[in-house]
């Protein structure tokens, strides 16, 4: 008797060089299989529920301060070595990979305003309450600074750029500094009573942003004497952050519980306005990717925002975890370090559920085919419901319907004066447009 059999040489669908990819044999006829959609649904469905059933994000604390922590930076080098500083003048090293205090040293006598690594990671510079700009050596660690620049001002914010020596400082200006120098290259200046933020583009690398107490945005190039560009909120902006990705694009964390995505090209409107929080917004984060930033606030939460929709993700919070004051997110786009006040540093995963280690082949494969599945049935109402849905703090739930009445007062009372009016006395202002005032 003569049988045959279903031979296929390995050869034909496995790389030579490694053998991690293999063909899938799959038969696409409807006649075979007449139920495709609905069972496609079904495993998005268990998909969307299994990521609840298994969102852990919270990863652990790193104690040790005794102050209220004040700033947070990433090494530029590696994935898991961070400085931090505090109220009282204290500055600590971490390790993320074993959340462990690499070392730690008396820096400043008052609050510490500034951190900020070079580019190579070799030194950290830090400014304070003291009128002093300190540069510390990260790698061989000692309590005597390897320089200290004594200012005739406050300093309140410090930034490096991508590549050089030169970093810019604020406090009564904005002013551009080099490495060895006692004063500044340069000052700049736009009638501004002080400046409590600076920030330098990662790309354009001679781009500087600043935010000031009249509630305004400014843009310099490091190149010139002269600011380039000035936008004017309704209020303060208490962080900034350039998209790592898109040049012109920045993301500002407002005291109006918003944050507002601005293009450089056109500053008289937002590209987004991302609301959610409802508190002050204090920090604000890019991923590496520059698809999604994160957030802290004074309502005591942290939230993830895709970059190109208004409402976020993800909230996380604890509770003991008091008023955020830094968020960073991690260089390889898994993590998200936030500090607070009440001296405590937490570490977050980037996506909650999230398995952590490594994966084998056949599971890393399910685990894509199941976010596709969650994608493609992102609309239905089932599945949209659980992915929108989160447990938070009583707090934030009478919080945001008392803001819904705000909103839903005001926009009827709008309606009104609009329709008892002339026609075009009372126009209709969109949201993107509200809080921004002035444009130079």
């Amino acid at each position: 008797m003569k049988v045959k059999v279903l031979k296929r040489n390995p050869e034909d669908f496995v790389r030579e060089t490694k053998h991690d990819i293999h063909k899938v044999h799959r038969n696409y006829s409807q006649v075979e299989h007449p139920f495709e959609a609905e069972r496609e649904y079904q495993r998005a469905l268990n998909s969307v529920k299994l990521d609840s059933v298994f969102a852990k994000p919270f990863l652990g604390s790193l104690d040790g301060h005794r102050d209220g922590i004040t700033c947070v930076s990433k090494h530029p080098g590696t994935i898991s070595n961070i400085a931090s500083a505090a109220a009282d003048g204290e500055i600590r090293l971490w390790e993320l990979s074993n959340r462990i205090c690499s070392a730690t040293w008396q820096g400043h006598d008052g609050v510490v305003r500034g951190l900020c690594y070079t580019p190579n990671g070799e030194k950290i510079l830090s400014c304070a309450d003291d009128k002093t700009i300190k540069t510390w050596d990260a790698e061989k660690v000692s309590p005597t600074p390897l320089e200290t620049v004594v200012c005739k001002n406050m300093v309140t914010g410090i930034s490096h750029a991508r590549a050089g020596d030169q970093f810019a400082t604020c406090g009564e200006n904005a002013q551009l500094w080099a490495a060895g120098r006692s004063v500044p290259l340069r000052t700049f200046q736009w009638g501004v009573d002080s400046v409590h933020l600076v920030r330098y583009n990662p790309v354009e690398t001679n781009l500087l942003a600043a935010a000031a107490s009249d509630n305004s945005v400014m843009l310099y190039d490091t190149r010139d004497v002269g600011p380039v560009r000035k936008v004017v909120m309704t209020l303060r902006s208490n962080a900034l952050a350039w998209n790592p990705m898109e040049a012109m694009v920045f993301t500002t964390a407002s005291e109006d519980y918003n944050l507002y995505t601005f293009d450089v090209r056109r500053l008289d409107r937002p590209v987004n306005v991302h609301m959610d929080h409802v508190a002050a917004v204090v920090d604000v984060d890019y991923s590496p990717t520059g698809k999604e930033i994160v957030s802290g606030s004074y309502d005591k939460t942290i939230r993830i925002f895709p970059i190109s929709e208004g409402r976020s993700r993800e909230v996380y919070h604890t509770k003991r975890m008091q008023r955020l004051t830094n968020v960073l997110w991690s260089n390889d786009n898994r993590y998200i370090v936030s500090g607070s006040d009440e001296m405590n540093l937490r570490l977050w995963k980037a996506r909650r559920s999230e398995k952590l280690g490594i994966l084998k082949d056949r599971e890393r494969v399910s685990l894509q085919y199941a976010e596709k599945l969650k994608q493609k049935y992102s609309q239905h109402p089932q599945v949209s419901r659980i992915v929108r849905h989160r447990q938070v703090p009583k707090h934030i739930k009478t919080a945001q319907a008392e803001h819904g009445k705000i909103r839903e007062s005001k926009s009827r009372k709008d309606a009104n004066r609009r329709k008892h009016s002339k026609p075009g006395t009372v126009p209709y202002v969109p949201e993107r447009e509200k809080n921004v005032v002035d444009e130079i």
